[in-house]
């Protein structure tokens, strides 16, 4: 089972990417979130992978951190959630809320992800309540990140423009821009502010 892979990024699509290994291209599908966070073809790029066996084929699926590689199987695991209902969700929200979602029973959050209806929701909701609290919502220690953990300020900036239907992958995009320029003692509103003329432009 191919637990990881290094080597040269070939190629970024929406929903996937061809990672170089030796000379040997793999195909795996990928959150946006994840695909976002991976440098520019043809650098050198890292992805924990969770590999699926069919009877059919041979699936890779990449992840940025063990964080969202181990929100991938949890979620999984919920009946009617398989791999491409899983990274929908994971492109929708990060692990950190995803801990947040469910702990506070938020249907409107899962139903914002492709596929995800009120019923399947509710199922996400229920069955992993008592698991979510132990989920890790980063990088382990040790790994290095390549997505944003968005805590803090930035964090707090994405979830409110999220909130304002802007997807995150943009959002984050304005917001480091923002917070780069304005320094880590940015008010909040005014980082906000700011990203929404970013977003504008």
């Amino acid at each position: 089972m191919i637990a990881m892979l290094t080597g040269l990024l070939a190629q970024v699509e929406a929903d996937r990417c061809v990672v170089d290994v030796g000379g040997v291209g793999y195909l795996v599908q990928a959150s946006t979130r994840t695909l976002a966070a991976l440098p520019h073809p043809p650098e050198t790029s890292r992805l924990f992978v969770e590999t699926v066996v069919r009877e059919d084929a041979i699936l890779l699926y990449g992840f940025a951190d063990t964080a969202e590689r181990d929100w991938f199987r949890l979620l999984t695991t919920v009946q009617g959630v398989g791999a491409k209902v899983a990274l929908a969700i994971l492109s929708s929200l990060s692990p950190r809320d995803l801990v947040a979602a469910i702990a506070a029973g938020d249907r409107g959050s899962l139903t914002r992800a492709p596929g995800v209806g009120a019923r399947l929701a509710d199922r996400v909701l229920s069955e992993l309540k008592d698991k979510a609290g132990a989920m890790p919502v980063s990088a382990a220690a040790g790994a290095t990140p390549t997505a944003p953990a968005g805590g803090g300020i930035e964090g707090d900036a994405l979830a409110a423009l999220a909130g304002l239907g802007f997807r995150r992958v943009e959002a984050h995009a304005a917001v480091r821009a923002v917070m780069e320029r304005l320094g880590e003692k940015a008010r909040l509103d005014a980082v906000i502010r700011d990203s929404l003329k970013e977003l504008a432009r």
